[in-house]
Formats: C-alpha cells, structure tokens, sequence
C-alpha cells in the first residue's frame, strides 16, 4: 500500500521528527505541553516523544499562556553566549510561550507561532530562554510583530509565573529574568538553537 507524502506511518517524536516550522526564525511550530488551565507540569519524555508528568505545580500559580517547545532546536553553547551571565546552556529544545485570544485547553497540539520577543532567563545558572509569540492565524493578535506591542500586564504575567513557578519558600531563588528582548534578538535566539541543534543531532 502507498501513502501520500508526507505520510507519517508511525507517530514522529515531537522534539525530533517534526519540521521546525515553516518560515523559521519569524514564524516557527510550537508543540504544546501546558496550557493555562493545567496545574500540573507535563513535559515531552525525550527518549519516546509522549507526554510525561514531571510534578504538580506547588504553587497556585498557572500559566498564563500556551507552554512548550519548537523542534528541532537545541540550546547549547551558541543560545547560552546570548546571556553572558548564563554559566552553561541547559540542554534542552527552546521553549516558548504562545498567545492567543481563544482558549486552548488540550496539550500535545501544534501550531503556527509568530515570534515577537523573549525572556533571558537564567536558571540554576543555565541559560533557558523563554520566547514569546502570537498564534500565527490568531484573530486578534496576528498583527503584533514586536513584544513591545504586547499590553504590558500580559508579559508582566508571564515573566512574574517564571519567575516563581519553581520557588519554594523559605529557600533562595535561582531563577533570574532581568529584562524583555524584541522580535530581533528573540529571532537571533532561535537561530541559534537551530545551529545548536544541527551541531548535535544532525540532520
């Protein structure tokens, strides 16, 4: 029997077997892990590609935007030379954040995402850069191109759940956000995980 191309015969992993999108660095795939309604942190088993329970959030603090991952990035020592405060990369694929006006309440979809900045977060000393984007065909937020055009109370949320997602009380944080960065340098960030990835996985 013959498939149409492109035919999947079996499930592609998310971080690895699909496409990083389709005008990568300005318009990238975004594969969804949380949503703002989940209380429980998933995230991609890297070894079979499924959606793993990594821990329920301790906090009451939910995230105020779609949550996951571009494929087919990487961030090694290229990502982590954009934060000279940054020790080390962290050695996972460039997270990043989408917005958009109608809710999504199911993990695990893809979709077109519009790159429009980031967060430089540092975490434990490892450079984990957050980037910001719009649903690419959204209603409402198509037309943003930069983060500055973002309402300010949208990215404080955003900056002010990393900031404390992890936080225990009691102990000193290790997470660090010292400022927004813009359309340009977020799209130099995924350039280059994109390198970073080819470096270590190939094609």
């Amino acid at each position: 029997m013959s498939f149409p191309p492109p035919f999947y015969r079996w499930r592609p992993h998310p971080w690895h077997g699909l496409e990083i999108g389709p005008k990568p660095p300005s318009v990238v795939h975004a594969f969804i892990e949380i949503t703002p309604y989940d209380l429980v942190k998933y995230e991609t088993d890297k070894v079979t590609g499924y959606l793993r329970v990594d821990r329920p959030q301790r906090s009451s603090s939910q995230p105020p935007a779609l949550y996951g991952f571009i494929p087919r990035t990487y961030c090694g020592h290229r990502v982590a030379s954009l934060q000279p405060k940054a020790e080390k990369p962290d050695h996972d694929p460039l997270d990043i954040c989408v917005i958009c006006e109608r809710p999504i309440s199911r993990g695990e979809v893809l979709l077109n995402a519009r790159v429009v900045g980031g967060l430089p977060m540092i975490d434990h000393g490892e450079a984990d850069d957050k980037i910001i984007a719009v649903l690419d065909n959204d209603y409402v937020w198509a037309g943003v191109k930069d983060i500055t055009e973002l309402p300010d109370v949208l990215i404080e949320r955003i900056r002010h759940y990393f900031s404390t997602y992890k936080l225990v009380p009691g102990e000193e944080s290790m997470v660090s956000i010292e400022h927004i960065y813009g359309r340009e340098h977020a799209e130099e960030v995924v350039l280059a995980a994109m390198a970073d990835y080819q470096e270590e996985y190939g094609d």
